[in-house]
């Protein structure tokens, strides 16, 4: 990681340290977020964005879910913000909240993170052969609130079919959008898993049990190098994919496996990263009062979004099959 990363990195643990525990929206952070510019920190700088790609964003996304930072910082920028401006989207000021909306047919979207804390939503609606993406103020929108297993916003919107207006846009924009959000998830996870392997790390370290420390134990060692070996597999699967997209772009077969390579990874390490925690943490980990359940909850709730583990394993055995013996090293290599 360049200098440069190493300062962004320490900055954002010192700004997400202030952030509260709660998973609902936290205005302050908000505003701090901002007034550094990190809210729209992949937009160009002349729609008010700071200019950034991938590589910052991947570091902004990790250092968010190591600390359930309650802001909608892929929404907004990743999701929301491309998808208005590769549009034509007139810009919005700095601070407004955005979140994205895949309405169905019958103009509804489930699950939308965030709808009920954002200033605009952005919608993405199929017509015809093609799509067509609008934005309107949160108030035209029927809303139902929701939540996922960590209790953060998952909306259904619904909008009327016939005061829907917007704009045409590229065939291949929703497809772009899933992989976007699915990376972004991605990103979250991995730093949410190393938050739990801190966590369960401090804890079995300092705790004793008979006479000695708890990770004295060969089991709870066993359970916490699974944690360690996990965790650095979903990451270096998600880093991996970040690479393609900055070489690539998102219209590429090898960014499209290595983000579903990513979503596997990270998926399946979930399972592990958060049953060995939780048995090597006991009760303790379950209680309120207590960080862990914050980012296992997580972790659980985002393994499913933006896709499936299994509709992600699919991709990737398919994209194997489709490449045969002689193509698949090209495509595992980039």
């Amino acid at each position: 990681m360049s200098t440069e990363l190493d300062d962004l990195t320490r900055m954002l643990d010192e700004v997400f340290e202030t952030a509260g525990t709660a998973p609902d929206f936290d205005p302050t952070l908000w505003k701090t977020l901002t007034d550094l510019g990190l809210t729209r920190l992949t937009g160009t700088e002349d729609v008010g964005g700071s200019g950034g790609d991938w590589t910052e964003a991947a570091v902004l996304l990790a250092a968010a879910g190591a600390s359930a930072a309650p802001a909608p910082l892929a929404e907004n920028d990743l999701l929301a913000g491309w998808l208005a401006d590769s549009a034509g989207l007139d810009p919005v000021h700095a601070g407004t909240v955005r979140t994205v909306a895949v309405l169905g047919s019958d103009g509804v979207a489930h699950h939308v993170p965030w709808a009920r804390t954002a200033d605009l939503l952005v919608l993405l609606w199929p017509s015809g052969d093609g799509w067509r993406v609008g934005q309107v103020e949160r108030t035209d929108v029927d809303l139902v609130e929701g939540t996922n297993l960590a209790g953060e916003p998952r909306d259904r919107v619904t909008v009327d079919p016939a005061s829907r207006s917007g704009v045409a846009t590229a065939g291949t924009v929703a497809r772009e959008l899933h992989l976007r959000g699915a990376l972004a998830r991605a990103l979250a996870m991995t730093g949410a898993s190393g938050r739990v392997l801190d966590i369960v790390v401090a804890h079995t370290t300092t705790r004793t049990q008979f006479g000695r420390p708890v990770a004295a134990f060969q089991a709870v060692q066993h359970l916490v190098a699974d944690i360690a070996t996990h965790d650095a597999l979903g990451r270096a699967a998600t880093e991996a994919a970040v690479a393609a997209v900055l070489t690539h772009g998102f219209d590429s077969t090898a960014t499209e496996f290595a983000i579903a390579a990513a979503r596997s990874c990270t998926g399946h390490a979930t399972a592990t990263v958060v049953r060995n925690a939780h048995q090597a943490m006991g009760a303790i980990g379950f209680t309120a009062e207590h960080d862990l359940h914050r980012f296992t909850n997580r972790l659980l709730s985002w393994r499913g979004e933006f896709g499936s583990l299994r509709s992600w394993d699919d991709a990737l055995t398919s994209a194997a099959a489709v490449a045969g013996g002689d193509g698949l090293w090209e495509l595992i290599s980039g």
